[in-house]
């Protein structure tokens, strides 16, 4: 089982499948970065290149903050070392290909021809290790006649698809609440990079993952576009239902909580109607087959409705698990902070912090029988490996690395 280190800062051994690998991390904000905590995560070294004096935004991003400080960062840049480098000068270009001379996987999310501009092709890359392999994030892919544009996830959401079905029919199309745009790009990335390294294994030679942010949603939107190719159906905002799946909605009950019931399969339809003292629901044309309940979807949400509108939360819960019908608490924050489930299987872990002390968050997924990963740091602070990477990697001496600090290269 996953299990958190509380001593940042400390030779924690890093865990995992990925130990024996070295990622160099570029990416700024949220795709790249969280491609990179997926990999930390797993035991990757990963080593986050940042500008000095300012680092990373999300070192100041984050809904929340304590004294002025993100509690964002310390979850995407855990399990990672910083260092510092100026990659706008000769000299920080130098050094981080001495860097990647010896990694075995870059991961970048500027907009597309950037590293062109800093002599770091992929192509100029290649010739001092040829087993790179090179992580591309963007909004619109390396390629194409939009790849130049500035692309937030946001812009990818929508492009995507996404965000024209999230929402209320009669609202504007809306949002997820976070960035998953950049995270779905983030997950692509990673499974590319994993499939790359299988691939390396038999050709010795790395290769470039070109993880665009409007298609890695595309990826996830399910029949929507074949559904309007053949049929002509447009995938509409439809609030907390999905269309014909019925029933599947949130009811509210009678200390007015909101659970979610999903009992659109036929079978455990039969059970809910069972559970609702009223079986002869399951028997009725009108409800007996998944398509008739999914034409009269409105009808049978009241009809559920007013009967759980009669129930407290607990007792309603009680009596679904015993009969088998699909329901669930719609969990924030303190929820899973108390529920057993979260902390009987370490879904959330403690980890120290050196400013805020002991802080909690999301253990690392998903889970490995033999080589499990772990949470072993919060994100550290600004080039608090400098010393680390340049001169016990690097072998730069503490008077080289004094120079170059004074002059704004690391």
């Amino acid at each position: 089982m996953t299990t958190a280190q509380p001593t940042p800062g400390t030779d924690t051994p890093r865990t995992g499948p990925l130990t024996d690998l070295r990622v160099i991390e570029m990416g700024q904000l949220l795709a790249g970065p969280f491609c990179g905590q997926l990999m930390a995560d797993f035991g990757a070294e990963v080593i986050k290149v940042e500008p000095p004096g300012s680092g990373d935004p999300m070192r100041q991003w984050g809904s929340e903050k304590a004294h002025g400080t993100s509690l964002w960062w310390p979850v995407v840049a855990r399990n990672k070392k910083s260092v510092t480098l100026n990659l706008r000068t000769e000299e920080g270009q130098a050094l981080v290909r001495e860097l990647l001379s010896t990694a075995d996987i870059l991961i970048e999310n500027f907009r597309p021809g950037t590293l062109e501009r800093w002599n770091l092709s992929p192509e100029s890359l290649a010739e001092i290790n040829p087993g790179l392999i090179v992580v591309r994030v963007s909004g619109y892919g390396q390629t194409g006649p939009y790849s130049t544009r500035a692309g937030y996830g946001s812009i990818g959401e929508a492009m995507g698809g996404l965000r024209y079905v999230v929402g209320d029919p009669d609202s504007p199309p809306s949002r997820m609440g976070i960035s998953i745009g950049d995270e779905l790009a983030a997950v692509h990335a990673c499974m590319g990079a994993l499939m790359a390294l299988h691939s390396r294994q038999k050709s010795g030679r790395g290769q470039v993952i070109d993880a665009a942010i409007y298609e890695s949603v595309l990826n996830m939107m399910e029949s929507l576009v074949t559904e309007f190719d053949v049929a002509g159906y447009v995938r509409e905002r439809t609030g907390a239902i999905l269309p014909n799946i019925a029933p599947s909605n949130v009811y509210r009950t009678r200390d007015d909580k909101l659970l979610l019931i999903a009992a659109n399969q036929d079978t455990v339809f039969r059970r809910l109607a069972e559970t609702m003292g009223r079986p002869e629901l399951a028997e009725d044309e009108r409800y007996a087959t998944h398509a008739a309940r999914g034409a009269r979807q409105v009808e049978l949400d009241v009809l559920i409705e007013t009967w759980t509108r009669t129930l407290p939360l607990d007792e309603l819960s009680a009596m679904l698990e015993t009969n088998g019908v699909p329901s669930g608490l719609i969990y924030r924050a303190e929820d899973m902070l108390t529920d057993p489930h979260f902390a009987a299987r370490e879904a959330i872990v403690p980890i120290e912090h050196p400013e805020f002390g002991t802080m909690r968050m999301q253990n690392v997924a998903p889970r490995l029988s033999e080589t499990p990963g772990s949470v072993r740091h919060v994100g550290p602070m600004l080039g608090e490996h400098n010393d680390e990477v340049y001169g016990s990697q690097l072998k730069l001496s503490d008077e080289r690395r004094d120079e170059l600090r004074q002059r704004g290269i690391i």
